[in-house]
């Protein structure tokens, strides 16, 4: 049989994926955590030491050869990420300001109250409530002080939230 008739798994083609988006706006520095850089760490030795060589060992299928090409799009991402982080530690007390690592917790016009940890932007997660420091909330956020009340303005408007609480980790 002719071999345009077979596919072997060397003659995949590269599928194009989409490009990661960009969580930084541009010339913006890499701020990370430190636990968020000991955890983009264990990530990247995870995957490029025991995911990347078991998926690159059974690419039988064209959906393998894409799951190893996102594989490899995440190793890249999560290199380069660590390349350019700049860790920062944590404020040091007293914490009466919002600082970059600090979870605050702020109380919303109708009184409910809500907490946000300001993190990096490969740190984020939002089933977490943890924001990137560029992220619009955090950026009404940053260096408010404990009781202070500032304007966020939010998708439904603009809210007015005030500061009861800035803890760090």
């Amino acid at each position: 049989m002719s071999k345009a008739f077979t596919r072997e798994s060397e003659d995949l083609p590269e599928i194009p994926l989409p490009r990661q988006t960009p969580t930084l706006p541009p010339g913006a520095k890499n701020y990370v955590t430190p636990k968020g850089a000991r955890d983009l760490r264990e990530e990247l030795d995870r995957l490029s030491e025991q995911e990347h060589p078991r998926q690159a060992e059974s690419q039988e299928s064209n959906q393998t050869g894409r799951e190893v090409q996102r594989l490899r799009q995440r190793i890249a991402h999560l290199q380069q990420s660590l390349q350019s982080a700049v860790i920062v530690e944590p404020s040091s007390k007293p914490w009466d300001q919002v600082r970059f690592g600090a979870t605050v917790t702020v109380r919303e016009n109708d009184g409910n109250e809500s907490r946000y940890r300001i993190v990096g932007a490969d740190e984020a997660d939002p089933d977490r409530d943890w924001v990137s420091w560029c992220s619009p909330l955090a950026r009404a956020l940053l260096n408010a002080r404990l009781g202070e009340r500032v304007r966020f303005r939010a998708p439904a408007g603009e809210q007015q939230l005030e500061i009861v609480g800035i803890t760090y980790q």
